[in-house]
């Protein structure tokens, strides 16, 4: 899967920090090496393992190529393919949520589509069966997780949706979906 591999490929912290480089618009190998603050070696294998990979690539530099032949870039049309590709393996026939009971299947469809949250149900059991879902569908059991990422995951969510990432989180832990302590977030199993 995708995501799997992508992990792999971040878990190296050069790897991460060339790859932040060049997302920023460093686009040589020199740029890049100063702007990451890795040395120019490590720089050129981490760009090998990343345009390897595919999620940097760069022109050869040969005819054609224009005047910006050799520029480093983020492959971006890679991540949203891998994120297309998540979104059909999740939902295959609809683009919606599943749960194997019709009930609750017709009222996530109603008010999660594609991954987003359209809205939240006024009525409270709805609600609750909402955001449970957003819950077992966001995080982990046990993981530990700071304030931070649990807001950037949750705004996933709210784009272009009526609800803010602020306000789930506050109906997350609130029902005891996730458990806060010192600024760590945890989801109960």
């Amino acid at each position: 899967m995708a995501t799997d591999q992508l992990i792999r490929l971040f878990t190296d912290e050069n790897r991460v920090r060339v790859f932040a480089a060049v997302a920023l618009g460093a686009d040589t190998p020199e740029d890049v090496a100063r702007a990451a603050g890795v040395p120019a070696k490590e720089t050129a294998l981490a760009l090998l393992k990343l345009r390897e990979e595919g999620v940097v690539t760069a022109g050869d530099g040969g005819e054609g190529e224009g005047e910006g032949g050799g520029r480093l870039a983020v492959a971006y049309a890679l991540f949203r393919q891998y994120a297309r590709e998540g979104r059909e393996a999740a939902t295959p026939d609809t683009g919606n949520p599943g749960s194997g009971d019709a009930d609750t299947d017709a009222l996530l469809r109603t008010f999660v589509r594609e991954g987003r949250l359209v809205r939240l149900p006024a009525q409270w059991t709805r609600k609750k069966l909402i955001l449970k879902y957003i819950a077992e569908q966001t995080f982990e059991p046990g993981v530990e997780y700071p304030e931070r990422t649990v807001d950037e995951k949750l705004r996933g969510w709210c784009e272009d949706g009526d609800v803010d990432h602020v306000t789930l989180r506050r109906y997350l832990v609130d029902l005891e979906h996730l458990r806060r302590s010192e600024g760590i977030y945890r989801r109960v199993a």
